[in-house]
């Protein structure tokens, strides 16, 4: 007998895309925000509470006195970002739709911060989309109370996301941030790093995504709307070249393909902005072997701008310098794959293992040949050495390419382009008008780079496929889309990486919920915090709000903050005061569940939010990190970061940690040097904090790893979470040997 329900099942299926195919697509709805601002009450009560911990560690003595300690995130995304939008699809199994409102309820009753900007992708930011931007950074800011005192403060600003595929023209990505909101004072339109038509950034990768809502049927009004996104963003033209920035026709793509070209676009605005790096030392899209030298140069620095950089977020942790690296050069030039080491397992080296293990059946010599190909083939693939054998499994590549032991590390971390080695370079051939060394004198902080609306998530470790970017297909999907299969599994492919699959898989767990910048602040005001982060008196956290001092005590004859530079000849005095983070509570505090509905609180927060209790988590350690920057060219770079220089363990208190201690060896060294400090916090819970899980033999080899997936291959409920010693780093004090002050003596 006919099953009719089988008959017409494809049938009806068949004229469900049909019909659906017709429809275009549109613009995702804005949304409204919903919460006014916190009571007076509220934060009196916030800066009471930071105050009496304050007057705890005696910081009435520190020249950070009379600020108050406040904590923003400087990296937020939308789902205007196309990045954002593709990782909120249906058939990932997330929430869909975040957009600027979102961020401003979040940041104000989810994660209760004093400041935050939006940074979508300029590459993605249409003129529609930069306009309703702009306008939900005066309506947030306009529900926050007395200007002068306002419960948040909003940023306007843009991410240029530039990726080179070879090291020399790679430059990496960019925050660009503006004080003030009114029109006049915000360029009026965003500047990009990509041409049209270029290959690097280009949105056709993105674009296979649609296609997917042919197996997601139910779901296809929302692929259709990635469509049209996409559609929009390539129909604006480029911008004609050689015009000055203020006389380009409103609606084109102006891209500044180099750091320089963005710096010169952005003078001719003549906007007070910062330029914030961020994410270098990822090595999800950074090429093996890039590094920080190029960037050192008059013409790609701007030092009067780019003077913050990005040393935490949800990519993890971009500050420490290694001595290995994921590719090595002979003394020809010539590029091959480095041998293991004890703390580091090259992927291109893993590459040939796991064609050993495919040898069966093959003689010796064709297997020992087959293996050094693959190690040849995984180094040429640059970011995507794992598409040498695409049918592998995550758990046969190990640990390769990544940081054992360090914090939270970055994916594949690239330790030239680490903040470490950044601060340790000198450049003698451009020097600056003073006629000393050309040198980077970043300000550290910390931010989320959240790509859900979702301002500094870092507040609880909870909600893993929310709050970080550990993202993957539902299992209904997941065998449509796995990654394609070799012709023969016994012989390593060589990868065109034009249409290489990201390896997504392992990085997984790699994703933190990110981090936070605090500034001491004169005050709430947006003038206020503007002048605190130009002024480099911040510091960074991986997520928690942890208070941190640190001051110079005899430099120019009275104390400086974190972020000062000075010169001197004498012994430098430093003091460092830290105190944890508020144990939370769980849920939501009385202000969040009264401010917005029980809908918006799931929707945004997950039913938890920033919720202090009265105790304070113990400070276990202060670590500090001296830099000595080259003082010759060619100078080694290694010996002349100490990490850590010194590390003081404190006394189990939760009223803090106070810490005093001195360079003896500055006068004698007679060498400029910058100190910064690390501020640990007892160990807790985290999500990823143990990344991979990697067990160990007994010569302490890698043999497997638990991968932490963000596909259904670990269930959406469990967060990974591993004891972390989670950190704020502060930004340095540079101290500058004075030659002449000492020959005077």
């Amino acid at each position: 007998m006919l099953d009719l329900k089988k008959t017409m099942r494809p049938l009806l299926l068949a004229l469900l895309v049909v019909g659906l195919a017709g429809c275009s697509g549109s613009d995702q709805p804005l949304g409204e925000i919903e919460g006014q601002a916190h009571s007076k009450a509220e934060i009196t009560a916030r800066v009471e509470r930071q105050r009496t911990t304050a007057e705890r560690l005696a910081a009435a003595e520190n020249a950070t006195a009379a600020k108050q300690i406040l904590f923003g995130d400087l990296h937020v995304h939308t789902t205007y970002s196309v990045d954002a939008f593709a990782m909120e699809m249906p058939f990932m199994g997330q929430q869909g739709i975040h957009t600027p409102p979102d961020a401003c309820d979040f940041a104000r009753y989810c994660s209760s911060l004093d400041f935050f900007s939006f940074n979508d992708h300029a590459e993605n930011l249409t003129p529609e989309h930069w306009a309703a931007t702009k306008d939900t950074v005066r309506q947030c800011n306009a529900l926050a109370g007395d200007p002068s005192d306002p419960d948040l403060v909003v940023f306007a600003g843009w991410e240029w996301t530039q990726v080179g595929v070879t090291p020399e023209t790679h430059w990496g990505h960019k925050n660009i941030i503006f004080p003030d909101t009114d029109e006049a004072s915000l360029p009026v339109r965003p500047i990009s790093a990509r041409e049209r038509g270029s290959t690097v950034g280009n949105l056709d990768s993105t674009g296979k995504i649609v296609n997917v809502g042919f197996l997601d049927p139910l779901n296809w009004s929302r692929y259709r709307d990635l469509g049209w996104l996409l559609n929009r963003i390539n129909e604006i033209p480029d911008c004609p070249p050689g015009i000055d920035s203020k006389e380009l026709p409103l609606e084109c793509n102006e891209y500044a393909p180099t750091p320089d070209a963005l710096y010169d676009k952005l003078a001719q605005w003549g906007l007070d902005h910062l330029i914030i790096p961020h994410g270098n030392a990822w090595g999800f899209y950074t090429p093996a072997g890039a590094s920080w030298d190029k960037s050192l140069s008059q013409k790609q620095h701007d030092p009067e701008h780019q003077t913050l950089i990005e040393v935490m977020s949800g990519h993890g942790n971009s500050e420490e310098f290694r001595t290995w690296d994921h590719v090595a050069v002979d003394d020809n030039g010539e590029a091959y794959c480095p041998m293991p080491t004890d703390d580091f397992l090259p992927c291109c080296w893993q590459a040939g293992e796991i064609m050993r293990k495919r040898c069966d059946g093959l003689s010796e010599a064709e297997c020992d040949k087959r293996v050094d190909e693959a190690r040849q083939l995984a180094l040429e693939a640059g970011n995507y050495p794992h598409e040498v054998f695409p049918d592998a499994a995550p758990e046969e590549w190990l640990n390769c390419g990544q940081c054992t032991d360090c914090f939270k590390p970055a994916f594949s971390l690239r330790p030239k382009e680490s903040t470490q080695y950044a601060m340790a370079l000198s450049n003698f051939d451009e020097p600056t008008a003073d006629g000393d060394p050309l040198r980077f004198k970043f300000g550290f902080i910390a931010s989320t780079d959240d790509h859900t609306a979702r301002p500094g998530t870092g507040y609880k470790q909870y909600e893993r496929r929310k709050m970080t970017f550990a993202t993957g297909v539902r299992s209904e999907f997941y065998d449509s889309l796995k990654q394609r299969k070799p012709e023969d599994p016994q012989k390593p492919q060589v990868v065109d990486s034009d249409n290489a699959i990201a390896e997504t898989e392992r990085a997984a767990s790699f994703s933190f919920p990110g981090g936070v910048v605090a500034v001491h602040s004169e005050g709430r005001s947006r003038q206020e915090i503007w002048s605190a982060l130009k002024r480099k008196e911040v510091y960074g956290t991986s997520g928690p709000r942890i208070l941190l001092w640190f001051d110079l005590l005899n430099g120019s004859d009275k104390a400086l903050p974190m972020g000062a530079e000075t010169a001197m000849a004498t012994t430098p005095r430093f003091r460092v005061r830290a105190a944890g983070d508020f144990v939370q509570l769980p849920g939501c505090p009385a202000p969040s569940t009264a401010a917005l509905s029980p809908e918006r609180l799931d929707y945004l927060c997950a039913n938890e939010c920033y919720n202090p209790s009265d105790q304070r988590h113990p400070i276990e350690a202060i670590e500090v990190v001296r830099i000595r920057p080259q003082q010759h060219k060619g100078e080694p770079i290694a010996p002349l970061i100490e990490d850590p220089w010194r590390r003081f363990e404190c006394e189990p208190n939760a009223n803090g940690c106070v810490v005093e201690f001195e360079d003896a060896d500055f006068d004698t060294a007679q060498r400029d040097t910058l100190y910064y400090v690390r501020a640990i916090q007892e160990a807790t819970p985290a999500i990823n904090g143990d990344t991979l899980r990697t067990q160990y033999n007994d010569a302490g080899e890698p043999v497997s790893i638990e991968p932490c997936y963000g596909s259904y291959r670990t269930d959406f409920n469990d967060d990974c979470l591993a004891p972390a010693n989670e950190r704020a780093w502060s930004s340095p004090i540079f101290v500058n040997y004075d030659a002449k002050s000492a020959t005077s003596k």
